[in-house]
């Protein structure tokens, strides 16, 4: 399974001064950093002008051995060091036996624990006593009655049990084979040196995030220079753990919605955005002091950002210069005192890197790569009492790391289910034990795999190992192997995490349980009903002393003494997409967040209420106040009732559900509960799409199997809100949209949809009777692009149109009567056709200027109307790395929300207009966009050329109507009639089809007919050139779209591709699509292969009929390929077209 020599790597230690830190610094070349208190912490490098604890030594006649713990089936249940450098682990024996200890070793435990309980509890409280007095002068002077009442328990306890001052056990000498290495701010084991008084600057308070004392232009609901503005986000990212940053200043937790971050302050119900990423985050960890948050992703430009969450300000980024779709990382680690960081890259060949993040972002310290067979290794923890030590594990490999100077090895210990003949499990987390050489792993079937220093082993050890059932402990090594599996529990164990003196293991049973340093359980909570748990966070307190106060409630432990168990409070977070706090004091259990733990696609926003619906595939339908952000109802459907789509009654009073088992549920808006004893059922398939009429006289579906369902509104006292009308399968393709509008002349509802299959369908609702659904018209919109979608244009013209986009990044203009094309225009260019839009609602849509609202694959946009085809006028900006399902706009124009598919979030857009002004009218007026959209622009050859053809047509026509003899003179206009724009174009290099030429000259033709009732004859430049961006092809000639025509009308051909026969070709281009005569194919032919009377392969010439055919035959081949047909006959080049496309 892996390797048991280390692998070392390693990179030379970028030499550079020590930087200052972000807030303070006391010296030039010592950092420090500000806990919530407002206290300092110093890195490493400052710690050796600070006292230190040093560790007291064992008592006598308890030497390193630990107690073994056995389950009542009799399987070996614990086993662990019992570290002797402190007092801490003392503490661990007075909290008496587990609640199942047998019978015949509890007399004797009892005695045990009677005579050294005394000594034990004064140990533990100068062990805290110390730590409080550790603080800062400047900390310690700020006295209130709360801390004298902790001091006297304190004095108390140590009367009590004869225990030592923190002063005396200051002055002991360090025990034996400790390690005196300092390592981080947490495990500096130096000697005591006399301090002197420091002068150091004040840090303020952290403030609360979000802060109310913070700019609110930083805050939601404001403005920025961007037209779209996360402002909210709903539901959250169950596979990334949720993030305690909850300290004596604020409660606040950490996840993550697709791409960014969220700062949640569960207290007063707000959000801070921590927008970077461009790629879903796939990683966090925070510092001991919760002030320094990392996050990362995985993808095309991912990157690892350290962010202050005092401000929520980005601190440092590291990028990822890879470049490539495996790039970014799968996991991140901080040391305890935030100065070192360690990543995960997420290639197929994972490289773990440590970086020096505060002085450089750009060169890790050192590096190692890591075989593939290791596994994808997603979890890393850095040794909190050595730094130079970490772990790191997959499901199947633990992998062991020391570091230091520049270098790194690891260690890969083998384990299988042979070795100790139990079942070993996947692996989920690791950790590292207290004041011991072992590490603990959890695996999925309960087991816990100890871990410790490989190395050969003494006769007196082996006696020692047999009597005591230990390994002796020693100095840290990352050379380990497995020294036994211990059956910890029957449930498998997701996460293993560390708080104080305790290991906390979280199982999928959601259980949460406390065990001592000796693996004995203290506590156990089983009553979260949160989910199966998937990541446990603790509060951070510097005061926290472990001891409780009188008046508390803490629950009791699992001693026979059953004493209060005091820890910190913490936050769990679950697999099924719910996030809880528990106050420990008071064991009170708090629902943070109880979101969807399946794709969302269904959004809704009340026509009348700031309310919208989501829905996702985990049955939940949840109804929130978009203003005050709480949920005003929710309902949880049946298992396998995946929730797909949902659309409001125009006057709010129903709710029309679709599910994916094709099943239509009408419910009550207020309540959610069904309007109908039993959901219709006519759909075999999944509901995609639901729609009310305005007058809400109809209710209509689109589902899987490409069938429209209409059903009509019935009025009365017991009769059902809705009934079935009728089902049609109009299409052959998916239905893209499905949409009612209202008839020109009278208020009575329309209904189209519009498929893949390039036909818009409209439905006689009039004629439609009882299982009839009539069809009013079918009219295939597209010649060879696909629509997308469709939406009403809004009253800004004289003409009614529908406007549509397809997918190539075209938007269309059909008049709405007679279905004719009239303007064909270029749409945003993001990355992706657009894939729904629509028209952002206003207070006056006769008088205020209108603005659309679109989706694409990835990212969310605005477009200014009317539609021009200027690229100023639109922006998008990324809603969702992982594709963006839906979106809807607020019945007031403010806001747009979109839904994340399968990252299960939804996102709440501000709308700035007068950002987007701002942009178009900074990209110029008139032709000043369209000449950036020629190549060179304004002064460019293109342009040049353009200018050229265009007088050529001129002067063309001119001959055409006065003749080539003619002698008068010849008077040129500035416009040239509509009979040359197919000639120009052409010569621009831009080949329309006959149906392409047809819809360009419509759209001039009939330009000012609504308007002045007469025919454009004739075009100027200007409108040319808009003519000739709008609808020449947005990323030019494609040769991938010859290459897919061969492969889809071809045959295999062997290495040269897929081939057409000569004779098929020939007759598919007089049969099929805009079919050529025999003497137009010959005449083309003999002109592209160059053989007419003048020569060349450019221009129309007479030509011979009687050798046309045996010129054909001897220069096209049997077989064509894609190749040979651009190279030979069209004289593309295909190679040379081709890598400049992928370029």
């Amino acid at each position: 399974m892996a390797d048991e020599e280390g692998q070392k790597s390693g990179s030379p230690k970028p030499e550079s001064p020590q930087p200052a830190d972000p807030e303070t610094t006391d010296a030039p070349g010592t950092p420090t950093r500000a806990d919530a208190a407002g206290r300092k912490s110093k890195s490493p490098e400052a710690q050796e002008v600070q006292e230190s604890k040093s560790p007291e030594p064992a008592e006598e006649g308890q030497g390193d051995a630990e107690n073994v713990n056995e389950n009542a089936g009799g399987e070996e249940q614990t086993d662990g060091d019992k570290p002797t450098d402190d007092g801490t682990d003392e503490t661990q024996e007075q909290e008496g036996e587990q609640q199942e200890v047998p019978a015949e070793t509890e007399e004797a435990q009892q005695e045990e624990q009677g005579e050294e309980q005394a000594g034990e509890d004064g140990q533990q409280a100068g062990d805290d006593e110390q730590q409080a007095e550790a603080e800062p002068a400047e900390a310690g002077e700020r006295a209130s009655p709360e801390g004298e009442q902790q001091q006297t328990e304190v004095d108390k306890a140590q009367e009590e049990s004869g225990g030592k001052s923190p002063t005396q056990e200051q002055q002991q000498p360090p025990a034996a084979g400790t390690d005196a290495r300092p390592s981080s701010q947490a495990s500096l084991k130096s000697q005591p040196t006399e301090r002197g008084p420091l002068e150091v600057a004040q840090i303020p308070d952290a403030p609360q995030i979000p802060s109310p004392d913070r700019p609110e232009s930083e805050m939601e609901g404001t403005m920025s220079n961007a037209a779209l503005n996360i402002i909210w986000s709903f539901g959250l990212n169950r596979n990334v753990r949720v993030l305690n940053l909850t300290d004596n200043t604020r409660k606040v937790i950490m996840y993550t919605c697709a791409h960014v971050g969220i700062l949640y302050d569960f207290n007063s119900n707000r959000q801070h955005i921590l927008q970077g990423h461009s790629n879903p985050i796939t990683c966090t960890c925070v510092s001991e002091d919760k002030r320094w948050l990392v996050t990362g992703d995985r993808g095309k430009d991912s990157m690892v950002i350290v962010w202050d969450t005092y401000t929520g300000v980005p601190i440092q980024t590291i990028f990822d210069t890879s470049n490539s779709d495996e790039g970014g990382v799968v996991a991140v680690g901080m040391t305890p005192d935030a100065k070192y960081l360690a990543t995960i890259s997420a290639a197929k060949s994972q490289v773990l890197s440590i970086w020096d993040w505060t002085v450089d972002g750009d060169t890790p310290l050192c590096s190692a790569e890591l075989k593939s067979t290791y596994g994808v290794q997603n979890f890393i923890l850095f040794n909190p009492q050595d730094i130079h030590y970490l772990v790191t594990n997959s499901d199947s490999q633990v992998v062991f790391y020391n570091w230091s100077n520049g270098h790194m090895e690891y260690f890969a210990p083998p384990l299988t289910d042979q070795d100790f003949n139990k079942q070993v499990g996947r692996y989920s987390q690791s950790i590292f034990q207290a004041n011991s050489s072992r590490a603990l792993t959890a695996t999925s079937i309960g087991n816990l795999v100890v871990w410790d220093n490989n190395k050969p082993v003494t006769k007196e050890q082996m006696e020692e190992i047999y009597r005591n059932d230990e390994v002796i402990s020693s100095e840290p090594s990352a050379n380990k192997k497995a020294l036994k599996i211990i059956r910890l529990q029957e449930r498998g164990i997701n996460v293993i995490t560390t708080t104080d003196k305790y290991i906390v293991v979280g199982d999928v049973a959601g259980h949460v349980k406390f065990f001592d340093q000796s693996l004995k359980l203290v506590h156990w909570y089983q009553d979260l009903n949160l989910g199966p748990v998937s990541a446990i966070s603790f509060a951070f307190n510097p005061d926290f002393l472990g001891i409780a106060r009188e008046g508390t409630n803490y629950p009791p432990d699992a001693t026979i003494q059953a004493r209060q168990f005091v820890i910190r409070d913490f936050v769990v977070g679950s697999s099924i997409a719910v996030f809880g706090n528990v106050t420990a004091d008071g064991t009170a259990v708090k629902v943070i967040h109880r979101e969807h733990d399946g794709p969302i696609h269904s959004l809704a926003a009340h026509p009348t209420q700031p309310a919208v619906v989501i829905g996702s595939y985990s049955g939940l339908l949840k109804v929130w106040n978009y203003e005050k952000k709480q949920v005003m109802v929710s309902r949880t459907f049946e298992r396998g009732n995946l929730i797909r789509c949902c659309s409001y009654s125009p006057n709010g009073a129903y709710l029309a559900v679709g599910f994916m088992n094709g099943s239509v549920r009408v419910l009550d808006s207020i309540t959610l509960l069904d309007e109908l004893q039993e959901p219709f059922r006519y759909s075999r398939d999944a509901i995609t799409h639901i729609e009310f009429s305005h007058d809400s006289k109809y209710l209509a579906t689109a589902d899987a199997e490409y069938t429209v369902s209409v059903f009509v509104r019935q009025h009365g006292v017991h009769v059902a809100p809705y009934v079935y009308l009728g089902r049609n399968r109009a299409h052959y393709k998916p239905i893209k949209e499905i949409m009612f509008g209202i008839q020109l002349d009278a208020d009575f509802p329309r209904l189209l949809s519009l498929g893949t299959d390039r036909v818009l369908v409209e439905y006689d609702l009039e004629r439609s009777s009882k299982d009839d659904l009539q069809i009013a018209s079918s009219d295939r919109i597209e010649q060879s692009a696909v629509p997308q979608c469709m939406t009403w244009y809004p009253p800004i013209t004289k003409e009614h149109f529908i406007v549509t986009a397809n997918d190539q990044f075209k938007f269309k203009l059909y008049n709405a009567t007679t279905k004719m094309c009239r303007k064909t225009l270029l749409g945003p260019t993001y990355g992706s056709p657009v894939q729904k839009m629509c028209v952002i609602p206003t207070k006056d849509p006769a008088r205020d200027k209108r603005y659309v609202a679109y989706i694409t694959e990835y990212k969310v946009g605005m477009n200014i109307l009317p539609l021009d085809g200027n690229p100023h006028n639109a922006m998008a900006l990324i809603g969702h790395p992982s594709g963006v399902a839906n979106m809807v706009c607020s019945n007031d124009g403010r806001y747009l929300f979109t839904a994340g598919g399968t990252d299960a979030t939804v996102h709440m857009w501000e709308i700035n207009i007068n950002a987007l002004e701002g942009q178009s009218s900074l990209g110029g007026a008139d032709l000043i966009p369209f000449y950036g959209l020629l190549e060179g622009g304004r002064e460019g050859e293109l342009f040049k050329e353009l200018e050229d053809y265009f007088y050529y047509a001129q002067i063309r026509s001119e001959i055409l109507s006065q003749g080539v003899n003619a002698m008068d003179s010849r008077e040129v206009s500035v416009k040239i009639p509509l009979s040359e724009v197919p000639f120009v174009m052409r010569a621009m290099g831009f080949y329309p089809s006959e149906q392409e030429i047809e819809d360009m000259l419509n759209e001039v033709k009939f330009s000012r007919y609504v308007e002045t009732g007469s025919y454009v004859e004739a075009i100027d430049l200007g409108e040319f050139i808009k003519l000739y961006i709008n609808h020449r092809p947005a990323f030019g000639l494609s040769p991938e779209r010859l290459v897919k025509a061969f492969e889809t009308l071809g045959l295999p051909a062997g290495k040269a591709g897929p081939a057409i026969n000569r004779g098929d070709l020939l007759e598919m281009l007089q049969t099929k699509g805009e079919h050529m005569t025999e003497y137009e194919l010959a005449e083309y032919l003999m002109t592209l292969l160059g053989y007419h009377a003048e020569g060349g392969s450019s221009e129309l010439q007479e030509f011979d009929t009687n050798i046309a055919g045996d010129v054909i035959s001897d220069h096209l081949p049997v077989d064509i390929t894609a190749e040979m047909f651009a190279n030979e006959v069209l004289g593309f080049g295909m190679n040379q077209d081709s890598s400049q496309g992928k370029a």
